[in-house]
């Protein structure tokens, strides 16, 4: 078993930064990818970001390419997600998630999932 943990949500204006940390307890953080998900108001949940095991391949919807940026510290358990310059349209409760595969893009490949954590972009 793996316990996610979501944090560092918020109001932000557009145009501005936050970063979201994602911290795991359980077995071993280094064995699984990990993504991130959001689910905006009345519509389904999309896949993000994620990032192999290692660090050393990532993988991002077209939407937040050059402007979000996934990364992991292995030795803190944790995984992270920059976003920058964030638009209205970034409103969403974002959950991460963590997969057995190596870079998953799709909801039924990961394992074990986050509270998620709310991300409010106002215009």
């Amino acid at each position: 078993q793996v316990q996610l943990e979501d944090s560092g949500g918020g109001l932000v204006q557009a145009g501005g930064s936050l970063r979201l940390s994602c911290a795991a307890s359980g077995r071993a953080f280094s064995n699984y990818a990990m993504g991130w998900f959001r689910k905006a108001p009345g519509k389904e949940r999309e896949f993000v970001a994620a990032i192999s095991w290692n660090g050393g391949s990532t993988v991002y919807v077209d939407s937040v390419k050059g402007h979000f940026t996934i990364s992991r510290d292995n030795a803190k358990n944790t995984v992270y997600l920059q976003m920058n310059s964030l638009k209205p349209e970034d409103t969403a409760v974002y959950y991460c998630a963590a997969s057995s595969r190596y870079l998953p893009e799709y909801e039924n490949q990961y394992d074990y999932w986050g509270q998620g954590t709310q991300v409010t972009v106002s215009s």
